[in-house]
């Protein structure tokens, strides 16, 4: 049984195989158990309308998916209704302002599907953002770091602290300097 108190923070950290992302999966509704129940507030998630919760619900994967249109389409993508204020300001929280000043239309930069072009702690980062953008009062981090060179990865490291304040949230790593916030 794994128990993570409202607003708590969860490391899973272990050999390839032993579960780690499948327990995330598992919490995201990607799919139900077999066996046993993944419950949320004491409620069993197969009762919870699948839509209703996944708005709740952050995930930051291992390799993020950006898809085509601006930069600020991609933050807003979880939340179309945030006003540019919020984009903006997620983007100075999490360091996608520096991404955005390296193009001439800055937030308004059009990319293309997949994020060509940017790096992979870029394309990272502007993930991370756009979970904060979302919101959630659930997050999921799976691997988000792994691929990730040194100098990027303290930014991402910074990003993370803004993003997990005040949201129950599980993280699947192996570097250690992610799992030392749970």
């Amino acid at each position: 049984e794994l128990d993570v108190p409202a607003g708590g923070c969860i490391a899973l950290v272990g050999e390839s195989g032993g579960g780690k992302s499948t327990t995330a999966k598992l919490v995201a509704r990607f799919y139900d158990p077999d066996d046993g129940a993944v419950r949320v507030d004491g409620v069993d998630l197969r009762d919870v309308r699948l839509r209703s919760y996944r708005r709740q619900l952050g995930v930051v994967l291992q390799d993020p998916f950006l898809f085509s249109g601006t930069i600020g389409d991609n933050l807003r993508f979880a939340r179309p209704e945030a006003t540019d204020e919020e984009i903006a300001e997620a983007a100075r929280a999490i360091g996608v302002d520096r991404i955005a000043a390296r193009f001439e239309d800055g937030l308004a930069h059009v990319v293309r599907e997949g994020g060509a072009g940017l790096s992979a702690g870029e394309r990272q980062l502007i993930s991370i953002a756009r979970a904060l953008v979302a919101d959630p009062r659930i997050l999921i981090l799976d691997e988000a770091t792994s691929n990730i060179d040194r100098p990027t990865e303290v930014l991402i490291e910074r990003a993370f602290d803004t993003l997990l304040r005040g949201r129950t949230s599980l993280i699947i790593a192996h570097r250690l300097a992610t799992v030392r916030r749970a």
